[in-house]
């Protein structure tokens, strides 16, 4: 029983479906840039590396959150006793050194990538989490950055597609994690940690968040304006948007469901893109 408790709170760490909707979002990238076939072997070091850094940056996020979580995350696996802090620090010392193995096989600008979003996730947890802003914009680039790492992968450098889908992504990420900043917004007062909502109040900070998330989807019609993707694609992400929009809306009176469906836009928009790409690929092999 304690075996089994120790390796679901090594799991839990990893924050698996995050990490898993990551890769994801890595092929996503690669598949919507490249005009020929993907390179299997690039795509796989791509996904490996993206999977493994993020599980690595989850769990040391909750090496350095230990405190806060113990108000604000008690079930989390240091919190509840499932692992140490040190066997997280540990573990998540192993991962990094498997998304950096993988990404080692990728070209230049993917490796540059994979360098940089390494350092910010190690930033991100010692110095900008808690600030006003700057933790949530680091998360927010980290999660669209996944696209233009899929991409360079691919040596398609970074078509108008992938870049739409960077500043998608990157917002409604941003917003999200907004919008988990008001859920924790007890716990971050007293670990005396200056969020956006601590400082700027929460219908502020929230307003702030929905303001950008407008703005993005009003962006994620440019690859149709621009001819690269048909009616398909656009079938697809105004949905998509409404999705984003709503979520966003319903964030002021219920924060928990609304970020949770925000995330779940952010995916229908990957897969609009995706369907955008398969779309042009079929119409150009007819």
């Amino acid at each position: 029983m304690e075996i089994t408790e120790r390796a679901r709170g090594f799991l839990e760490l990893t924050r698996p479906g995050n990490a898993v909707a990551a890769g994801l979002l890595t092929f996503t990238g690669a598949f919507v840039a490249v005009e020929g076939p993907l390179p299997l072997a690039s795509v796989v070091a791509a996904i490996v590396a993206t999977v493994a850094a993020t599980a690595a940056g989850n769990a040391v996020n909750d090496y350095f959150d230990r405190d806060v979580d113990a108000i604000n995350r008690p079930d989390r696996p240091i919190p509840r006793g499932a692992v140490t802090a040190r066997e997280s620090l540990a573990f998540s010392g192993l991962l990094f050194l498997a998304a950096v193995a993988a990404a080692v096989t990728l070209p230049l600008v993917a490796l540059a990538i994979a360098v940089v979003n390494l350092l910010a996730l190690v930033a991100y947890t010692k110095l900008f989490k808690g600030t006003p802003g700057a933790g949530n914009v680091v998360v927010a680039y980290l999660t669209g950055s996944t696209f233009l790492f899929g991409s360079a992968a691919v040596g398609a450098g970074f078509p108008t597609a992938v870049v739409v889908l960077f500043l998608l992504a990157g917002v409604a990420t941003l917003t999200r994690e907004i919008v988990k900043d008001v859920e924790d917004l007890a716990g971050d007062r007293e670990e005396g940690l200056r969020t956006l909502p601590v400082v700027l109040g929460r219908r502020t900070a929230l307003a702030a968040g929905a303001v950008a998330m407008v703005l993005a989807t009003l962006a994620s019609g440019l690859p149709f304006v621009r001819g690269t993707f048909g009616v398909a694609y656009l079938a697809l992400v105004i949905p998509a948007d409404a999705v984003m929009l709503y979520a966003t809306a319903q964030s002021f009176d219920d924060p928990s469901t609304g970020q949770r469906r925000l995330k779940l836009g952010m995916l229908l928009a990957a897969g609009a893109f995706v369907a955008g790409r398969t779309a042009t690929l079929l119409s150009l092999s007819t």
